[in-house]
């Protein structure tokens, strides 16, 4: 499924929106087409709730906010279905580079997919800003001068998460894992940062993409006399997961932790079933005056009123900082160039605050420990999370110097 939207030039921008004015134009672009976005991402299957059309939704907003044009030229946003599949993922992205113009792959869900995207872009010399995208290899050795790794990875998550629970008594940990590169990726991270907080990992198992039934996970969960039940998936597993362990009663024996989870996840479970998780985020939509303006922007934009969640949230901030860098070259061409533009400049957006990108490509801010609230703390429908930790931005993300990205000197 592809569909294109163009958003005009001179769109005014919102009062409450807290974002920043669009600034002045380098030059005008010598081709005079339009800087041309791709949202890539899972439109009809188990991550379409996590990510898609909120994605597109999220991206607009962004153009909208930065004015409508850039360099000289409008900006257009097109998305793609790459239905969790890598063959049909690099098929929509290497017609879109070689045929449609487009000049920058945004969101990318699915680290199979991501790493797929992230090498065409590489080739093409055009820019891949994965926000949905988690596996950390897009900034250790699979890292290009045309990536940008914005709102989390599995390393960060797996890290924060570990040290955290370990650190609030959880030592004896079982793992529900995500078959496939992503849930492989944040298994490997998540022993590592449990054992080195001083846990032990207890008994792990893999389950595929789409799931329905994790009745035999949750019972061999149960049997291993772990006080940690870690769920290293994402999107509608992560859901069905958590709602079947309410089901078992695990919730009430054990510490739940999520890795990926967001609001989207809360809402069709409830909080009934979903107080006391434990999960880590870099962004929450009621966070601040400002994170609330946008927040209740993206809901009114949003084909189902939801709220945006952090991978939304990092498509928003990611596209006005890619535009703030083709505003500066005065155009998009030049992947590569686009890229060091932006590392070169601090981030700054009205959602992840002040930060900066390293010379891997990770976008560094702060990570946060969020807490699923009670009934009774909850003042109504999407209120669901309460803050009990910040992980700084320092520490949030792996070292520079271990993450065996090529473009790192030394």
């Amino acid at each position: 499924m592809l569909r294109r939207r163009t958003v005009l030039a001179g769109a005014a921008l919102a009062a409450a929106s807290g974002a920043l004015p669009a600034p002045r134009t380098a030059r005008a672009a010598t081709s005079g087409a339009p800087v041309r976005i791709g949202v890539l991402n899972d439109m009809s299957g188990v991550y379409a709730d996590y990510q898609g059309p909120g994605s597109v939704v999220a991206t607009e907003l962004a153009v909208k906010d930065y004015g409508g044009q850039v360099a000289g030229v409008a900006i257009e946003v097109k998305s793609g279905d790459h239905q969790n599949k890598p063959d049909i993922g690099a098929a929509i992205a290497r017609r879109w580079l070689d045929l449609d113009g487009i000049d920058m792959i945004l969101d990318v869900p699915n680290s199979a997919v991501a790493l797929a995207v992230a090498d065409l872009c590489r080739q093409k010399n055009k820019v891949f800003i994965g926000s949905g995208a988690g596996t950390a290899a897009l900034t250790g050795e699979k890292c290009s001068p045309n990536t940008v790794h914005w709102t989390y990875d599995t390393w960060s998550l797996a890290h924060s998460m570990g040290k955290a629970v370990v650190d609030r008594g959880g030592k004896r940990w079982f793992l529900i894992v995500a078959d496939y590169v992503f849930g492989h990726d944040l298994q490997k991270s998540v022993t590592e940062a449990v054992q080195k907080a001083g846990g032990t990992i207890v008994g792990a198992v893999r389950h595929p993409l789409g799931n329905a039934d994790y009745s035999s996970y949750l019972i061999s969960a149960q049997a291993s006399g772990a006080d940690v039940l870690c769920l290293a998936n994402a999107g509608g597993d992560t859901t069905t997961c958590l709602k079947q362990a309410s089901e078992f009663g695990l919730n009430r024996k054990m510490q739940i932790a999520g890795l990926v989870v967001n609001i989207n996840m809360i809402e069709p479970i409830g909080l009934k079933d979903a107080q006391g998780l434990l999960a880590v985020m870099p962004f929450y939509w009621d966070m601040n005056a400002a994170t609330r303006a946008f927040a209740y922007r993206f809901q009114a934009a949003h084909p189902r009123h939801q709220m945006p969640n952090d991978m939304q949230a990092g498509c928003y901030a990611a596209t006005l900082h890619y535009l703030k860098a083709v505003a500066k070259l005065g155009s998009a061409e030049d992947g590569r160039a686009v890229v060091a533009a932006m590392k070169a400049m601090p981030t700054d957006d009205p959602l992840f605050g002040k930060g900066m990108i390293r010379p891997d490509g990770r976008t560094i801010h702060p990570v946060y420990l969020m807490q699923a609230k009670s009934l009774a703390e909850s003042r109504g429908n999407w209120d669901f999370f309460k803050l009990v930790g910040v992980v700084p931005a320092d520490q949030a993300y792996r070292p520079l110097n271990e993450g065996h990205c090529p473009l790192v000197a030394g």
